[in-house]
């Protein structure tokens, strides 16, 4: 194995350590690519992988881990594999450490649009024990143990040139078995088998809807019911699925069910968004529900959007065309995949019906819109009939009475970098949400209160502290976001009758800000 480099520290005299990856990143759009965006850095190993890459032209991409990165040749003619045998290799932009296992198709129209293969994978050492070292030197001899690659190779950059590498064969030739040489190591497949599976959409951020204390008074609007549940973005390609949260987290092992539905969709590849939803006896979708769904509840999805199929990116095209093709590929039958439906009538009588029945609030959309991933657009609206949003933990009260392990959480929410006091939530934990959520808090212990201030002396409302009372508080790393429903903001701007609902793991706390 070779020997790590000593890692830089992040910052050194006369700046911040420089991004490698930044040129990579650059080339490359992320919502139509499934390669890897890279940013972690692991702990320093030995890999290489060869991969082989039916791009514009077909050719091999040799790839050396050197200091967290992976450090990039493309080679036209392949690898040399006889003795003294040299072919040119072209170092290209850095590549991230979790691009070595990556193997598909890369959209036509993007950089380096093609098939790719994973070709070869293996440990390297280098002669010396310095790969940094030798690098800079541009000359290194390496000795590969590959899956098909054994034996001794050198890369040496030519005299006068940056980008410019010879790569050689030497010494002994070791030839690998021939059933194994046009196969990927990772799936034994062809480039062709490869080319021919779908690719899997890659993740997009939803699209988001301004908080609205009425329906839009002009243009052109569809109406929709506001699910109280999971938003979620959905991904097939071929027989294979994957479930998102809205912050990226992976449901699909958690929402099993829903990820078998999807394998039914009429189509072969597909990215959609919609909320995963478990209902009450009632049939109204409830949120404390679903945070506690386990693999025998019945969950179901609710979609209003498609933003690709088949390759095709619709995000462009008009809300209306968006939802028609959303429809044509639905399963026929299905109890578990739902289009959610566009609701008739006059706003204000919806919002009276909704309100009555007891179900969150309606969401409006502008006819004619595409789809604005990541932005929180006014083509979209909610207007909540009942008052109900996410909450930053940022500590907890000491138990009274007969209440065990905590009395009452303390919750906030962010304006700017400050985190904003907002209330004391003492009621709608049950014995079991007591014991786990206190076992979630007692781990993020910190010593100092994260708000940036809290009310002190009378409030008609409850929630102020003496001195005593907040020298008796137990402080946490504002990280856990509750979801809380409430009656109102009083006008000291706390909450009136707040009660919990459930812990939110598919919100980010920096993202949580107060709904006006």
């Amino acid at each position: 194995m070779a020997v790590a480099p000593k890692r830089l520290p992040a910052k050194k005299r006369g700046g911040k350590r420089p991004d490698n990856l930044a040129p990579y990143r650059a080339k490359r759009d992320f919502a139509r690519t499934r390669e890897p965006r890279g940013g972690r850095v692991p702990k320093a190993s030995a890999a290489f992988v060869v991969q082989k890459h039916a791009a514009s032209r077909l050719h091999f991409d040799f790839r050396l881990e050197i200091g967290g990165v992976l450090k990039s040749w493309a080679v036209p003619k392949g690898m040399p594999l006889a003795s003294g045998e040299r072919h040119l290799a072209v170092m290209v932009e850095d590549h991230p450490l979790d691009y070595g296992g990556f193997e598909g198709t890369i959209p036509k129209g993007e950089y380096g649009g093609g098939t790719v293969m994973l070709w070869d994978r293996g440990t390297f050492r280098v002669g010396g024990g310095d790969p940094a070292g030798a690098l800079r030197e541009g000359k290194l001899h390496l000795y590969l143990e590959g899956e098909k690659l054994r034996g001794e190779w050198a890369l040496v950059r030519i005299r006068g040139e940056d980008k410019q590498w010879l790569l050689l064969k030497v010494g002994e030739v070791i030839k690998p078995k021939r059933s194994v040489w046009d196969r990927s190591v990772a799936t034994g497949r062809t480039i062709k088998e490869i080319a021919g599976t779908p690719a899997m959409p890659a993740f997009v951020e939803p699209m988001k809807a301004k908080p609205a204390t009425a329906p839009p008074s002009g243009g052109d609007w569809l109406y929709e019911l506001k699910f109280d549940g999971y938003r979620f973005i959905g991904a097939k390609a071929g027989s294979e699925v994957r479930l998102w949260s809205r912050a990226e987290n992976d449901f699909t092992s958690r929402f099993a069910s829903v990820a078998k539905a999807l394998i039914k969709l009429r189509a072969s590849s597909a990215l959609i968004d919609g909320e995963l939803v478990v209902t009450d006896e009632l049939g109204h979708p409830s949120f404390q529900l679903i945070q506690n769904a386990d693999e025998s509840t019945p969950v179901r999805a609710f979609l209003f959007d498609l933003l690709e199929v088949d390759g095709e990116d619709l995000k462009g095209e008009p809300l209306e065309v968006r939802r028609a093709r959303l429809a044509a590929i639905l399963p026929r039958r299905s109890e578990v995949l739902l289009l959610s439906g566009e609701l008739s009538g006059e706003p204000q009588r919806l919002i009276a019906e909704i309100a009555q029945r007891g179900l969150e609030g309606l969401i409006a959309k502008r006819r004619g819109s595409a789809y604005e991933a990541g932005r929180r657009s006014g083509a979209w609206r909610k207007i909540k009939c009942l008052r109900e949003q996410e909450f930053v933990i940022g500590g907890f009260t000491a138990p009274k009475g007969s209440r065990s392990h905590f009395g009452a959480l303390l919750v906030g929410y962010y304006r700017g970098k400050e985190l904003i006091f907002a209330g004391k939530v003492g009621t709608g934990f049950d014995e079991k949400t007591l014991v786990a959520l206190h076992r979630e808090m007692i781990g993020r212990g910190i010593a100092r209160s994260p708000f940036a201030a809290l009310p002190t002396g009378r409030s008609r409302w409850g929630s102020a502290f003496t001195r005593a009372e907040v020298a008796r508080c137990i402080w946490v790393a504002p990280q856990l976001v509750a979801q809380v429903r409430f009656a109102e903001w009083t006008e000291d701007g706390l909450l009136r009758q707040p009660a919990f609902l459930g812990l939110r793991d598919d919100k980010l706390a920096r993202k949580v800000v107060r709904e006006t």
